[in-house]
């Protein structure tokens, strides 16, 4: 499969297949990078079918391990914008892949863009409500929060004060795009009730399957392949 390494403004990038009338651009999510194996699967499945795939490293991960810039949700907003400017040279017609935090910054940052359709896997819906259940986790109070600006938690994520206040500032209201889901009934990241009542608001299509957060098994990886071939059209 063919793969142009390139970088976006400094941002490590793929481009894969040859150029296509229709672009999707991937984002990873926690922990992964712009060519891990679901988006490797996802770009195989894409180019058969007349699309081509743009995918890039969020800060603090894949290549961009060593850099300053945080994975904070305006960075990465920010930075999802430029990905679109530059796909937007390519494509008119833009859909969307993304995989757990990489769906909510998608949310946060496409919310009101045209796209033609979007692939979700394993998605962070509400980042409010993820912050807090850390944050009770570990008896985190928003007023300690708040003080110290950031703290690390026992499970090595860093919790943010302007993070936290951004996502509460701005909300996801807004999402027309025709979407599909796939769900492992065994997530214990993104609570399922987040995810229905997401899915009933905008009309999504969703699939559960028996698969944790993490799509990384054989088996898991198999129900993702099924899961493409079925709704990649």
């Amino acid at each position: 499969m063919r793969k142009e390494y390139l970088k976006i403004e400094q941002i490590p990038a793929v481009l894969w297949g040859p150029s296509a009338e229709k672009l999707v651009i991937a984002i990873h999510g926690n922990m992964s990078n712009k060519t891990d194996r679901s988006i490797e699967l996802f770009a195989r499945h894409a180019i058969q079918n007349g699309y081509q795939v743009l995918s890039f490293d969020l800060p603090e991960h894949g290549d961009r391990k060593d850099e300053d810039t945080l994975c904070k949700i305006d960075i990465c907003v920010s930075e999802l914008n430029l990905i679109m400017e530059y796909a937007r040279a390519y494509s008119k017609r833009i859909s969307l892949f993304a995989i757990s935090m990489g769906v909510y910054f998608s949310l946060s940052a496409y919310q009101d863009m045209a796209l033609e359709k979007a692939w979700f896997l394993s998605p962070i819906i509400d980042m409010q409500r993820m912050i807090e259940n850390m944050m009770s986790w570990f008896n985190i109070t928003p007023e300690q929060l708040k003080q110290e600006e950031s703290i690390v938690t026992p499970i090595g994520a860093t919790l943010y004060w302007d993070y936290y206040c951004y996502v509460k500032t701005y909300p996801i209201v807004k999402w027309n795009v025709s979407t599909e889901i796939l769900y492992g009934s065994q997530d214990d990241i993104c609570e399922k009730d987040c995810l229905l009542s997401f899915v009933h608001k905008y009309a999504c299509n969703l699939e559960i399957k028996d698969a944790e957060h993490y799509f990384h098994t054989p088996d898991q990886l198999n129900i993702l392949n099924t899961w493409l071939v079925k709704t990649i059209q």
